[in-house]
């Protein structure tokens, strides 16, 4: 009979997994490593981590918490679900949950192998659970244009169960170590014991946030979010979970040079100037004013300026204070700080960080911004940092933070015997815009491999223009022209584009702005046809489409349909007046000051929204394409792939510039190349 009854209970825990279909969960957690410096790769590998609270509901059902901080644990069948890919797990911001409940399980022993096959490469690589069985409640709220936190989705979808105030200061008190004092008896941690009462209202905070998250999911319900969306957020938690190899050895010498270089300028600044701190803006600023030289600013486009007519002594003073502002090793430390004990930097890139197109968005070190490289020697000047050569470095180079900037690339490398090919489309945007205008001379140019700046200076001026030939000077006025209007700007554009630094007259911009337009007739018209779309859709609710994008009303929302199947989502939208007295529309959304707001906006900048989607989507169709090559990161337009040394640079880059399935007609192209570092070709 005990027999049987075990039997019994055995097949009702079979039968309740079996029928399990998602779980939906938050974690409270402990680390001694600063999440928001170091990522939470590295904050769930430190010694010190440990889940605190365990919260879940099985299929949208009560909310259970697990206070495993006080010896309770978490039941085999929620553990045995966690590695079940057929089982859904749901969390606000997943990856943070994903990451530390790896973590949490390999340190009880058990696997975290997506394949069961106990294989040595699988196990070399099954870190982390497979990010297949996992959806993000974030994502799903960054799709709908919504916040991307809980407490500010909550707010704005106005849930009846919001997030708990008290929530900042209790993470404060239990989840990261404390400042020993007298008082705390020098301890170093905050335990439950140490204050029951806040421990109770941990719980609840921890109980709360699951039902946020269910609640967001419920809400959101009639918005589903489409499954190559998540296919694509599978994949980049992939390639979070690979990372890309950091050069430690380059990194920590080029932080010790950048502080014996920034000591010598000092030094050097001190004695020609009497100041005691050169660096201070307003010890400088007064300094020039003494000298006779006055200036609001020491930004680096005043400085360049000053530097064209500035004289002895006060021109070396400049050029030097223009060396130590370069000298920032910031990018070298957030290295440092990411970087695991696999020797990668892991959890770089956001998924729809940007909810406005759904780009990435990147986090930490920020590939999307590191500066370029110029210098043709730049192996041999990555050589001498690698040795602490600073002697060498400075009789060879006039500036030290100069060259440090350019190698901050060169520290991403590929692991051992294999190397880095870099892939990236051939303007892409301006692609993607020709063929939603059907602005045919523009398409024409990019099948027969040409070079736009040059075509479309060309188109402005009615004469033939070659690079490096025939009115070769015109080709510069067609690239600044290319990048600064082709979602609407005008005079002011070119000029925030560095249009009268490249030598551009003020009289020639608006001539600049009329040429252009006439020359892309339909890349205008499609703006209007936009504009005129989402006016219409606002005020009737009736869909509306232009060249194959389809404008929609639903419930309060405006939805912008792409080819992909994909949707742009822009909430609450209204019809107000602009500051010229027109029409204009407004949406509710993350404005500049990070704040949600309503923001303004018309035909060419939605234009702008569409082209920058469209383009992200074939980006994501390249990522599906190569997905079996190890993808260690993306800048923009381009993938970093580690690989054997023996992989075609052109079999990678002819799979990159295959046009996807719905963009019927659209030419792309890659190009790419090798380089046992990172950099810029």
């Amino acid at each position: 009979m005990v027999n049987s009854g075990g039997g019994a209970l055995c097949l009702a825990v079979f039968i309740e997994v079996k029928n399990m279909q998602t779980i939906s969960i938050d974690i409270e957690t402990f680390s001694d490593v600063n999440l928001a410096k170091c990522g939470v790769y590295k904050y769930a590998e430190s010694p010190a981590f440990e889940i605190l609270l365990f919260g879940y509901a099985v299929d949208g059902g009560e909310v259970q918490v697990i206070d495993l901080a006080k010896g309770e644990t978490i039941p085999e069948d929620i553990l045995d679900a966690l590695t079940d890919e057929s089982v859904t797990k749901w969390a606000f911001n997943a990856s943070f949950e994903r990451v530390c409940l790896s973590r949490y399980l390999l340190n009880l022993g058990r696997s975290v192998d997506p394949f069961h096959d106990h294989h040595p490469l699988t196990r070399e690589c099954a870190r982390f659970l497979n990010p297949a069985g996992w959806k993000c409640s974030m994502i799903w709220s960054a799709y709908m244009g919504l916040p991307l936190s809980l407490e500010g989705a909550g707010a704005v979808l106005q849930l009846d169960s919001q997030k708990m105030k008290e929530g900042k200061d209790l993470i404060r008190y239990f989840c990261v170590p404390c400042k020993p004092t007298k008082a705390n008896g020098g301890r170093r941690r905050n335990l439950p014991l140490h204050a029951l009462e806040k421990w109770t209202m941990f719980k609840s905070y921890n109980k709360r946030d699951v039902e946020v998250e269910m609640a967001i999911q419920q809400r959101l319900h009639h918005y589903p979010v489409p499954e190559q969306v998540w296919d694509e957020y599978h994949i980049d938690q992939e390639i979070n979970d690979r990372g890309i190899a950091i050069d430690k050895e380059l990194v920590q010498q080029a932080v010790a040079m950048d502080a014996v270089s920034r000591e010598h300028l000092m030094a050097v600044l001190k004695e020609k100037t009497g100041l005691e701190n050169p660096n201070s803006v307003l010890q400088m600023r007064s300094w020039l004013a003494e000298q006779g030289m006055e200036t609001d600013s020491l930004g680096k486009k005043q400085v360049q300026e000053l530097l064209k007519t500035a004289k002895e002594p006060l021109r070396s003073v400049l050029l030097l204070r223009q060396q130590l502002a370069k000298s920032s090793v910031k990018k070298y430390q957030a290295m440092e700080m990411t970087c695991c004990e696999d020797g990668r930097a892991h959890g770089m890139f956001q998924f729809y960080g940007a909810n406005r197109t759904g780009r990435f968005a990147g986090r930490h070190i920020q590939l999307q911004n590191l500066p370029q490289n110029h210098m043709p020697d730049l192996a041999e000047a990555r050589a001498l940092v690698r040795q602490g050569n600073y002697e060498a470095l400075t009789l060879l180079y006039d500036s030290v933070p100069d060259v440090l900037s350019q190698l901050i690339r060169t520290a991403f490398v590929p692991r051992n015997e294999l190397k880095f090919v870099v892939s990236d489309f051939s303007a892409i945007e301006a692609r993607v815009l020709s063929w939603l205008a059907q602005e045919t001379w523009r398409s024409d140019v990019f099948a027969q491999n040409g070079d736009i700046y040059c075509a479309s200076a060309s188109s402005m001026f009615g004469v033939p223009v070659v690079k490096h030939g025939v009115n070769g000077h015109l080709r510069q006025k067609g690239k600044i022209a290319e990048l600064a209007l082709g979602y609407g700007g005008s005079v002011g554009a070119l000029k925030a584009m560095g249009a009268l630094d490249m030598g551009l007259a003020e009289e020639e911009l608006q001539p600049l702005v009329d040429s252009w337009r006439s020359a892309n007739p339909h890349i205008v018209q499609f703006w209007w046809d936009v504009d005129r779309c989402v006016k219409q859709v606002i005020k009737t609710h009736i869909p509306q489409m232009a060249q194959g994008i389809h404008f929609l009303w639903q419930s309060g929302m405006l939805f912008i349909r792409l080819p992909s199947g994909r949707r742009l989502s822009y909430v609450k939208p209204k019809i107000g007046q602009n500051r010229f007295g027109g029409e204009s529309v407004t949406y509710e959304g993350i404005g500049a000051t990070k704040k949600w707001e309503r923001l303004e906006s018309y035909g060419p900048k939605f234009v702008e929204n569409i082209v920058q989607a469209i383009s992200r989507d074939i980006l994501c169709y390249a990522m599906q394409t190569l997905r079996c090559c190890a993808i260690v990161g993306h800048v923009h337009d381009e993938l970093i792939i580690e690989c054997p040394k023996d992989t075609s640079v052109a079999a990678i880059c002819e799979q990159m510039g295959r046009t996807p399935p719905w963009a019927d007609g659209l030419l792309l192209r890659a190009d790419g190349y090798e380089c046992n570092f990172y950099k810029k070709d």
